[in-house]
């Protein structure tokens, strides 16, 4: 039984990931996410439903357009798998409960927002604000880990030490992230949500210090933080009790 709801999660995972690449090209250029038809961005073609099978049609068009043969890139298939496992990761961790639909609701608008800001530095307040709202509602009806003053609390101190850094740095830091912040803040709490910042700042710093050392990147160099927040967001879903006693101390 448990294998079937494992295939039909990360069924649904990748029909969301299909969804979310529409998101990720169309909301940055302010194009309808109800029309136009799926196309190609190279050649224009509207594509048939048989090109837009999630992960299956990647694989069998090689990466290419079927029209004019130019290359996907290969973020639509990362999206689609990436999606597929985190709903089959949180059904092995939370099981069919409340808890699942929390983190549901909480890390699925945080895959299109990491990728927008990869490419386009920006942070969609449809998923910050979104999920900072979800993260009060959630824990008023008790469906996430902490209460309703836990929330609150955690999404002043985090929201507010981001915006104290955002201030600090004089535009080193966008407002997405602060309200990302906030948004942890509400969703784990105080603690946790803290844990989820160190975690993010951390894995910031060891991929641009690595990017420095391979000359990718200089020192004034703009690096999307979103995508490490989002990291930090998932690793605190899932350990965030343990990393908050390695980080804090309890």
């Amino acid at each position: 039984m448990k294998a079937g709801y494992y295939m039909a999660f990360f069924a649904l995972g990748a029909i969301l990931g299909s969804f979310f690449n529409m998101l990720i090209y169309r909301l940055p250029r302010n194009i309808s996410i109800v029309a136009p038809r799926s196309f190609c961005p190279h050649c224009g073609k509207q594509l048939k439903w048989w090109h837009n099978i999630p992960i299956v049609s990647y694989l069998l068009l090689g990466g290419k357009c079927y029209y004019c043969k130019s290359p996907i890139g290969v973020r639509y298939l990362l999206v689609e798998i990436i999606t597929a496992l985190t709903l089959v990761l949180l059904y092995a961790k939370f099981g069919l409960t409340e808890k699942m639909l929390w983190a549901s609701l909480f890390l699925l608008p945080l895959i299109p927002a990491a990728f927008i800001d990869l490419e386009h530095y920006i942070l969609p307040d449809s998923a910050t604000i979104g999920t900072l709202v979800w993260g009060l509602i959630s824990s008023v009806g008790h469906i996430s880990p902490v209460s309703i003053k836990a929330s609150v609390i955690g999404a002043l101190v985090c929201g507010g030490a981001f915006l104290a850094v955002a201030f600090l740095s004089k535009g080193g830091m966008g407002l997405g992230d602060v309200k990302l912040a906030a948004s942890f803040g509400a969703n784990f709490g105080l603690k946790v949500g803290v844990t989820s910042l160190f975690v993010s700042v951390l894995l910031g710093a060891l991929v641009g210090i690595a990017l420095m050392l391979l000359r990718k990147k200089g020192r004034k160099d703009r690096i999307p933080f979103g995508p490490f927040m989002v990291l930090g967001a998932y690793a605190c879903t899932f350990f965030g009790k343990e990393l908050a006693r390695l980080y804090l101390g309890f």
